[in-house]
């Protein structure tokens, strides 16, 4: 019997025994368990020791499912967004890998066409994240979003529903804030979240535990959310869910006066940069075309970065990040 305590606890219940444990960056996994306490030591990463309270059957928390914070959502650390229209097979594919995250706008018909169909059966095995995108311009209509989406995806309730595009706090009102708690008193949707770029306000957020998740970027290049989102998780435990892990290829190209010998990232070190940090629940995958899912997730199932690979990607990334200083709001 596995009793699980509450995300990243320090005290674990593993076989019976209770175990003290610090969770820490490392090397093989980006964390690992340290304990201190006990005569016999559980194994460096237990398999055994869960995150969350999930629905349904218990999920390890291996490198490629975990549960989404404090939703209780059981998720595959893959997002799919079909953004790029890369075609329906790709969304297929994904689903036959274990994919079960999914973003889409309102015009990503792509992947809205296959889920209608497949979550017919089995809906809570599906996790299907949208939202209404904060206008430059006077405000959305989220009730008639809701609803829009509601439909497109033929479905009772969605699971999370997010305030899109958030580029200053006072964007995300009070109003917005209880209309999201109005839609999941209504069962319409299971959990709440916004995207942005303003880091210090996600961390604000979560610190605050207004939203049950957020949805920010986060790759080798710009990193500031492990000082400005990342240590503010805890009290509340909300989902995190990144995004742009090539930073729009930038990653994957080499800088001007690079060496032209060296070392350049592939897509898939890119995403396995992001998921090797254990604060990401979600690492979203845009694919162009279905050789590019399948590129990316075979190199993707590898597994975590070694710290050797880490600290390469953390180089490689400043480098970038320098060459092409302000974008979408700098660091």
């Amino acid at each position: 019997m596995i009793i699980r305590p509450p995300f990243y606890s320090p005290l674990q219940i593993v076989g019976g025994k209770l175990w003290d444990c610090s969770f820490t960056q490392g090397a093989a996994l980006g964390y690992y368990i340290m304990p201190f306490q006990g005569e016999d030591q559980p194994p460096l990463y237990s398999p055994l020791l869960r995150r969350g309270e999930g629905r349904g059957a218990e999920m390890e928390r291996d490198f490629l499912h975990t549960t989404l914070g404090n939703t209780g959502l059981q998720v595959h650390r893959v997002g799919l967004s079909t953004t790029y229209r890369p075609g329906k097979k790709v969304v297929y594919k994904a689903l036959d890998a274990g994919v079960n995250y999914f973003f889409a706008f309102g015009i990503d018909t792509q992947v809205i066409k296959v889920l209608r169909e497949v979550i017919r059966q089995d809906r809570d095995k599906y996790v299907i994240a949208t939202g209404a995108y904060n206008l430059l311009i006077g405000h959305p209509n989220l009730r008639r979003s809701l609803e829009k989406r509601l439909h497109q995806f033929r479905t009772d309730y969605i699971d999370i529903f997010m305030y899109l595009g958030v580029t200053k706090g006072k964007q995300l009102t009070d109003d917005i804030l209880e209309q999201f708690a109005r839609f999941k008193e209504e069962g319409k949707i299971r959990a709440t979240g916004m995207s942005t770029h303003d880091r210090k306000f996600a961390g604000k957020m979560c610190a605050e535990g207004k939203l049950d998740t957020v949805m920010m970027r986060y790759n080798a290049a710009h990193r500031g959310a492990e000082q400005d989102i990342f240590p503010y998780l805890e009290a509340h435990h909300p989902g995190v869910i990144s995004f742009t892990a090539t930073r729009w290829r930038y990653l994957m190209r080499q800088p001007k006066g690079y060496p032209k010998e060296g070392r350049i990232p592939t897509a898939g070190e890119c995403y396995r940069f992001v998921l090797s940090n254990p604060h990401v629940h979600v690492c979203m995958m845009a694919p162009m075309n279905i050789k590019q899912f399948e590129s990316n997730l075979q190199e993707i199932q590898k597994g975590p970065l070694n710290e050797e690979d880490l600290e390469f990607m953390r180089k490689f990334g400043d480098i970038v990040h320098y060459k092409k200083h302000y974008f979408m709001g700098g660091t």
